[in-house]
């Protein structure tokens, strides 16, 4: 079987702190959950042990906490920034006026997103908001992170990448900065690479020209969105970047709409893993 490595998105340092500070064993029982989404997407069953489908999960969240998670109103103020400029994405009629508090901004975003899409999405910002600022804000977070799904790719040599979420961000600039590091396949989910004034303009390497490029390493890009997932803005990637082979748009849950198990076991994923795991 093709060795297949995943790399995580956000909110997953519970599983750092329910493995008693292990790195290792958070990714442990993410791959085993991973193995069992990516299973049920391919056969549709869900009873006994998966394949081992994916060698490892590469797991960067513990280099991202910085606390307990907060709401958005007690959010750190690059987080704040952050949620300001990622909820303009989703509507710009949204964006702060002038005068206004980041905490006042905070707390009248998070009652929009609650009436706009519901609580998930507040929760979604809980988590998205904070990781997104720390690791882009650069220093020693970001460099731990970087290296540490670096690591894992280097060790386990995979054919396929799966990086989900914020994970995505990571991988790309993983492989950017490891001209070592190859995979014959770059499947991105939920991926916010593209998201203007939050992500793309402050990725390493800086984009040229509004562009920015497939790593060498990576031999094809498919990137996957559900066209419901507020991650995903924009939810193609083509138009940013140099490389992407497809964008492949998909509904996997318009309540659920960014978990990697949804992603997973849906057709669109499936279509293009299947020919690795056969």
């Amino acid at each position: 079987m093709t060795t297949i490595v995943g790399v995580h998105g956000i909110g997953k340092y519970h599983y750092y702190e329910d493995a008693g500070g292990s790195a290792g064993g958070a990714a442990e029982t993410m791959r085993l959950k991973w193995n069992g989404y990516l299973h049920k997407g391919l056969t549709g069953q869900t009873a006994g042990k998966a394949p081992d489908y994916f060698a490892e999960v590469a797991y960067y969240a513990h280099h991202l906490h910085t606390g307990p998670v907060k709401p958005p109103r007690q959010m750190d103020p690059p987080a704040k920034l952050v949620f300001a400029d990622w909820a303009g994405q989703l509507d710009g009629r949204v964006r702060g006026v002038a005068g206004e508090s980041l905490t006042g901004l905070a707390h009248r975003l998070a009652e929009w997103l609650v009436t706009r899409f519901g609580p998930e999405a507040v929760r979604f910002a809980r988590d998205f908001c904070p990781e997104v600022a720390t690791y882009l804000g650069g220093g020693d977070p970001r460099t731990r992170a970087r290296d540490a799904v670096a690591d894992t790719i280097r060790r386990r040599g995979p054919e396929v990448v799966v990086a989900h979420s914020l994970g995505s961000v990571v991988a790309y600039e993983a492989f950017w900065a490891h001209p070592d590091l190859s995979a014959d396949l770059l499947i991105t989910l939920g991926s916010p690479l593209g998201m203007r004034n939050v992500v793309f303009e402050r990725l390493v390497p800086v984009p040229v020209k509004g562009r920015g490029a497939r790593p060498p390493g990576v031999r094809r890009w498919i990137n996957i969105a559900d066209k419901d997932d507020i991650a995903a803005i924009p939810d193609a990637l083509r138009p940013c970047f140099e490389g992407v082979e497809r964008d492949v748009s998909c509904n996997i849950d318009w309540l659920d709409f960014h978990t990697v198990r949804n992603y997973l076991g849906c057709a669109a994923a499936n279509v293009f893993l299947k020919p690795y795991v056969a």
